[in-house]
């Protein structure tokens, strides 16, 4: 498992929130400037899931994708955050056997996202999905954070390609 953050191609991400039972995808222009909640994905089999995420980012025609990584409170990693990696591992191998390239996973942290997102909603703010939600707030965070130049790494999976698919 990579431990640094790989570049981010310009264009569009695709933000996951994963719970246990649902997936908040979240997706932003090529230009980064708008972020929007998409759709969330009901958990069925890995390779259901992996298949759904697989055609939002060839529809979407995304570059990269964020992952949220639930750090705990104090910015460490518990067993929540390592079942995460390991997810978000198989995904990348999902999208690179699925899509015929590698996509980039970044991990940002995502705590006070599910909070953030409640609030908008009471707000009567989105209608959207909660979880499409939450993944829309860690997107703009991750922006946020990028554009301000903040460097925070919590590290990311880039596969290389695979000699059979370049070309």
């Amino acid at each position: 498992m990579g431990n640094s953050r790989p570049p981010v191609a310009p264009g569009k991400l695709l933000a996951l929130d994963v719970g246990m039972s649902r997936i908040g995808v979240a997706v932003c222009d090529p230009l980064w400037l708008s972020v929007r909640p998409l759709t969330v994905v009901q958990r069925r089999s890995r390779n259901e899931d992996f298949a759904v995420l697989a055609s939002l980012a060839a529809t979407q025609e995304v570059q990269s994708v964020i992952c949220g990584l639930p750090l705990n409170m104090d910015g460490s990693e518990g067993a929540q955050a390592q079942t995460v990696r390991k997810w978000a591992q198989r995904l990348a191998q999902a999208l690179r056997a699925l899509l015929g390239r590698p996509v980039p996973v970044i991990f940002w942290d995502e705590r006070l996202t599910t909070f953030a997102a409640q609030e908008l909603r009471a707000e009567g703010r989105t209608k959207a999905g909660e979880d499409a939600v939450a993944a829309a707030v860690l997107l703009q965070g991750y922006l946020d954070a990028r554009r301000s130049g903040e460097d925070l790494d919590f590290g990311g999976i880039d596969l290389p390609q695979r000699h059979h698919e370049a070309g």
